[in-house]
């Protein structure tokens, strides 16, 4: 019954009872949205940190770190925020969980709670934040090469502009491309580049940095809106990703090993990034922008801090490009898992173009990280709180199901969880502070509040307690084993194809 309803969703037939996929980097991952069989997880936690760290050991949080005292923190404000904000990558250690249970990608798991049409809706919400972060990535490529350019007294162009653009667009395109094992397999070794790096850099800029030089000190209201960057940047911001790859580690695995190595792969390398970077900003202001953070460091020092910058953030996008395509599966796209990739290739080097051409990258970025909070931390705390309720176990057939099944419910919306999104939504704008940012927006409890911003929290808390009152009922009711959810899967087998 089970092998009757598992497909491939968005592209092409499922692959054959009984086909095993070999589990190989440099190799095209043929799998997309479709459950993993247990014998086709040869994944450790070690894998998952390394590859979590590989991608965090990052130029990009070393901007984060100088941009948040850019605000007006004073160093220690920021070290506090730096501190706080990064406890809470516990948010991609749980949501990693989900992905050796089920053997699918988050938005897949994401149909539990939202139903097969309703969960279109959030899918679609994360597929423009990979874009966006795709996009963050390769604009700093660019920005990076005309720093490289105007370091030798020349200036890159309009046409050297786009060109750069296309290169970086179809070099970062090859390892998601590739999948799942060649991504996992290249961050690892990058990061044993990077670590390395890092403590030379830390070397340069900590003698110079003198905390006690900056008197820069705002209120704690306003350090909130630092915290919603640093979270959105890191733990939060990652748990859409989290099951895509923690998907490849066998069910049997412990689930304390599974969080603590996601966890710590992203905590580890962003806390101590971005305490450089804001060290870095005593040394140098010019260091709130990736092409000013040399500055901070000693002259010799230029080429290779840029010349490492470039696979750096082309790495960290790799994650984000596999992410968006196998979400675009979710959604219903009809492409294979490489072609999802060759259109989110396109759309996002177009858009890049934009966005360069605009000149107010760093503003659009700022604003960008607030505003994502809005969706994605209602709908963690949906996730959480269903995973919570169904006490870890989901019925992954059911979640495949093109039809019927335990997740169907009504046309395949559940309106209690898309009405608690909603809420949680409303909430999160209700206590949103992006006076700065485009567009400009000051919500009234943030007005009331001074400038606090605790939408990322806001919006989380009212989401969860909402389906919690909704749902905890009609979740228990479709647990995997009952009279009711064997019933619905036995609908599933009938109607799938």
């Amino acid at each position: 019954m089970a092998n009757a309803s598992v497909v491939v969703e968005g592209g092409g037939a499922p692959l054959p009872a009984g086909t095993s996929e070999r589990y190989e980097a440099f190799r095209l991952e043929q799998r997309g949205i479709d459950l993993i069989p247990e014998t086709e997880r040869p994944m450790a936690p070690a894998g998952l940190f390394w590859m979590w760290a590989g991608a965090i050991w990052n130029v990009e949080f070393l901007v984060y770190g100088a941009l948040i005292v850019s605000f007006g923190l004073s160093f220690w404000q920021a070290v506090v925020a730096i501190l706080v904000g990064n406890a809470f990558y516990a948010f991609l250690g749980l949501a990693s969980l989900w992905g050796p249970e089920t053997g699918t990608t988050a938005f897949m798991v994401s149909r539990a709670p939202f139903g097969r049409n309703g969960n279109r809706v959030p899918s679609l919400f994360n597929w423009f934040t990979q874009l966006g972060f795709e996009i963050e990535g390769i604009a700093l490529v660019v920005l990076v090469v005309e720093a490289m350019f105007h370091h030798e007294g020349t200036a890159l162009g309009t046409l050297g502009k786009a060109l750069v653009i296309v290169g970086a667009v179809l070099a970062q395109f090859v390892m998601p491309f590739l999948g799942h094992a060649t991504i996992t397999r290249v961050l690892r070794y990058l990061s044993f580049v990077f670590i390395p790096m890092f403590a030379i850099m830390a070397v340069l800029v900590i003698p110079h940095a003198h905390p006690g030089h900056l008197h820069q000190h705002v209120s704690w209201l306003y350090w909130t809106t630092a915290l919603v960057l640093i979270v959105s940047a890191g733990g939060l911001g990652w748990t859409e990703n989290a099951a895509d790859f923690s998907r490849y580690l066998p069910r049997a695995t412990s689930k304390a090993r599974t969080f603590w190595a996601a966890t710590l792969g992203g905590a580890v390398p962003s806390v101590l990034l971005e305490l450089l970077g804001a060290a870095a900003y005593l040394v140098s202001p010019k260091a709130t922008a990736a092409t000013g953070l040399p500055a901070s460091f000693a002259s010799w020092f230029f080429w290779p801090f840029v010349v490492l910058a470039l696979p750096q953030l082309l790495a960290i996008n790799t994650l984000d490009m596999y992410s968006s395509g196998v979400t675009l599966q979710a959604i219903g796209l009809p492409l294979k898992r490489w072609g999802t990739i060759v259109l989110d290739t396109i759309i996002c080097g177009a858009i890049t173009a934009l966005v360069i051409f605009k000149g107010t990258f760093y503003s659009d970025l700022s604003g960008f990280l607030d505003y994502i909070v809005v969706w994605l931390g209602p709908w963690f705390g949906i996730m959480v709180v269903d995973y919570l309720l169904r006490r870890g176990r989901y019925d992954a057939p059911a979640l495949a199901a093109k039809r019927g099944g335990t997740y169907w419910r009504n046309g395949g919306f559940n309106w209690k969880a898309l009405a608690s999104l909603a809420l949680g939504m409303f909430a999160a704008i209700m206590w949103t502070d992006a006076a700065y940012y485009f567009p400009s927006y000051t919500s009234p409890l943030s007005r009331s509040t001074q400038g606090a911003d605790f939408s990322w929290l806001f919006g989380l808390v009212v989401a969860a307690l909402a389906y919690y009152l909704m749902s905890r009922r009609s979740v228990e009711r479709e647990q995997p084993g009952t009279t009711t959810g064997l019933a619905q899967v036995s609908v599933a087998a009938q109607r799938t194809r």
